[in-house]
């Protein structure tokens, strides 16, 4: 197993194709094996519908979104403009939305993010470039969205219509409710829509109230519409949208009622469809070309055994035939040697030595310590890499304890400043401290004392518009809290001063949300810092869903890095494991390292969380679908992985912190989402 198996591998992908879905899935949908081959197809649709319209002397008329779901389709775009030729100058393009009020150059603005990511990057006319206003005034709105539909309408309708949905189910901004027939119009943004924006706005406070959408009937009457969606936090709604019933609270399920509408995603996004969840209730899989390997027979028995609020080794031959499982039975022995085999490989997960113990063999993903192999090295050098600078403790706290307990040498390495997390008022304090502190001291910093800047920074912050950048001083002094949060608190794990690492990548320092492409900068910086540590062990984050896409470009920069390195004689030893935690949890038949926490551990690693005082008690960008405190999450998951131990018949233990082994040097391993 690796680290893409907690989703469907691209093989399964394409196996588990029509047969499955004609029977649950009300739209046709298709998972590609990543995010990046999923806009790269949704492009080359386009750019095909383009020329053939070109080629007939007519224009094509293209329904664009934004956001970071649709950003790599424009990418591509701009590719095919570049190195291929494809023209735009028969292109209309209509936008679904824009938030009311928002000047047309604000960061926020989605007339801004198109000019950027597509508009001003292509031989588009601008006149053909339609975003809604979102500085019309009030009453003038309804006039304005009439002759918005009313300029599709004379462009001959929208032929190909892109969509990302929202975690209420919205497709533009027609939230809950949005009747079937709904046209263009100024609407109030649902709550949870708003929380989902925070990051963008730098608070839930400074998002705006209303947006000007496209209605559920715009969207419907276009030829041809398809909706995109990456990540874990997009599959529950994915699969209400496609597999439930046709609601106005889930407006993207009125899609089931177009001809020609279909659903795109990821393995992630995927995750809780029928056919990739719990596949063997749609039938026998042998008829569908799928064979009970191991991981399948882990989900299998492990769901079984939840389902049924039962031990594994307690699970009978009925249980299996009883649940659709029969063909399991069949292939694989029976109950008892299921039951053996499932429970052996959980047990084999579990080490209180993550490092690895003196004088004992390797331990291997899945099997456990292996006693055939030679005495494993000890101790070892250790990278841990924290997209942010609190995400080591939160999510394998009590590990990197552990390992710098058990004498390895750990390096916990920063990759971002984490700077946009910190509160103005955090800021403004830490500036009053400065300003003090040079009071007495008077040291000066070429011709402007600290003192001066600390003075600045008070002086701007109170003057900051709600999403306005901050200055470089401001940003400066974040980026210090987070700093010196981090130091603290990877001293008191363990970590010696001389191996705390902050790498401040380039894609990251925009001062905003939205970040810049990763680029050879950033890979060569990473792979600078391996190259001097030569690692036996390296951690990472896999839970990719965070809001601001963090986790996933500092793992796809992490694993180009290792590629490139993959013929350094320390990499032969090297392994790679994915920690999560802060977003989500690894789910139990995934889990291939499980390292149990005492309760003075548990607490230890409360302690580590809190040295991060910035991000306690309200963290500016907490994500919308978990508001618990940071340190909270990360306890009740490892507690609660714990219990599913347990309850699957395992020894208890007070917490457990779960990883899974990353193939770092395999093409399509994880699915990153970033490319360098």
């Amino acid at each position: 197993m690796s680290a893409a198996s907690s989703t469907p591998s691209a093989d399964t992908v394409q196996l588990q194709s029509a047969a499955f879905a004609s029977k649950v899935e009300r739209i046709p949908t298709k998972a590609y094996g990543s995010s990046a081959a999923a806009c790269c197809a949704v492009a080359a649709d386009i750019a095909g519908l383009i020329r053939e319209r070109a080629a007939q002397g007519k224009s094509a008329v293209l329904g664009l979104a934004t956001g970071s779901t649709p950003q790599g389709i424009y990418d591509e775009l701009v590719r095919l403009h570049r190195e291929e030729g494809l023209s735009f100058a028969n292109v209309i393009t209509f936008n679904l939305d824009e938030y009311w009020p928002m000047e047309p150059d604000a960061l926020q603005s989605y007339r801004r993010f198109m000019n950027e990511y597509l508009f001003d990057l292509v031989d588009i006319d601008p006149a053909n470039a339609h975003v809604p206003d979102g500085m019309v005034a009030l009453e003038e709105v309804a006039a304005y969205c009439e002759e918005y539909e009313a300029k599709i309408r004379r462009a001959g309708g929208i032929d190909y219509q892109i969509l990302g949905i929202g975690r209420t189910g919205h497709i533009g901004f027609n939230e809950p409710g949005s009747p079937r027939d709904s046209r263009t119009r100024l609407i109030t943004l649902d709550k949870v829509t708003r929380m989902d924006a925070a990051s963008d706005f730098f608070g839930e406070w400074n998002v705006p109230r209303k947006a000007i959408t496209m209605g559920v009937g715009s969207i419907l009457d276009a030829g041809k519409v398809v909706l995109l969606a990456f990540g874990e936090h997009k599959a529950p709604i994915i699969q209400r949208a496609v597999e439930g019933e046709i609601t106005s609270v889930v407006a993207a399920s009125f899609l089931q009622e177009h001809p020609n509408a279909r659903i795109v995603v990821d393995p992630s996004a995927a995750a809780e469809l029928t056919r990739f969840k719990t596949p063997w209730r749609l039938g026998a899989i042998q008829d569908f070309g799928l064979t009970w390997a191991k991981p399948l027979v882990m989900r299998a028995t492990i769901w079984l055994a939840m389902t049924l609020d039962k031990p594994i080794l307690k699970l009978t031959d009925e249980d299996y035939n009883e649940h659709g499982l029969q063909d399991l039975l069949s292939a694989r022995g029976g109950a008892y040697d299921i039951n053996i085999e499932v429970f052996k490989t959980l047990q084999s997960t579990i080490t209180g030595w993550p490092g690895g113990k003196p004088d004992r063999p390797k331990f291997i993903p899945g099997r456990g310590v292996d006693s055939t192999n030679p005495p494993d090295v000890y101790p070892k050098r250790v990278v841990v890499f924290s997209p942010h600078p609190d995400d080591d403790v939160i999510s394998m706290g009590g590990t990197l304890i552990r390992l710098c307990e058990q004498g390895h040498e750990v390096h916990s390495v920063y990759q971002t400043s984490g700077n946009i997390a910190v509160f103005d008022d955090d800021a403004a304090r830490h500036a009053d401290f400065v300003a003090e502190f040079c009071r007495k001291y008077e040291r000066r910093d070429g011709e402007r004392t600290p003192q001066a800047v600390a003075e600045e920074v008070k002086v701007f912050i109170p003057r900051k518009q709600p999403g306005e950048l901050d200055s470089p001083d401001l940003q400066e002094i974040k980026t210090l809290i987070r700093r010196s949060e981090a130091r603290s608190a990877a001293k008191y794990s363990g970590v010696q001063p001389e191996n705390i690492h902050f790498l401040d990548l380039p894609f990251y320092q925009t001062g905003r949300v939205r970040k810049k492409p990763l680029s050879e900068e950033d890979i060569r910086i990473i792979m600078d810092l391996l190259e001097k540590v030569k690692p036996h062990q390296i951690y990472a984050a896999g839970d990719l869903s965070d809001p601001h896409g963090t986790h996933r470009v500092c793992l796809a920069a992490t694993i180009t890095a290792l590629r490139r390195l993959a013929n350094r004689p320390w990499m032969k030893e090297c392994e790679v494991w994915l920690y999560r935690g802060a977003w989500q949890e690894w789910e139990p038949h995934e889990i291939e390292m499980s390292v149990p926490l005492s309760p003075g551990e548990v607490e230890r690693k409360r302690l580590a969380i809190f040295k991060h005082e910035s991000q306690k008690d309200k963290a500016l960008f907490p994500g919308a679908w978990d508001t618990r405190e940071f340190w909270q999450r990360a306890e009740q998951r490892n507690r609660q992985t714990a219990k599913i131990f347990d309850d699957l018949g395992l020894a208890e233990y007070e917490a457990i912190e779960a990883f899974v082994h990353c193939d770092a040097l395999t093409e399509g391993g994880p699915d990153c989402g970033e490319t360098a």
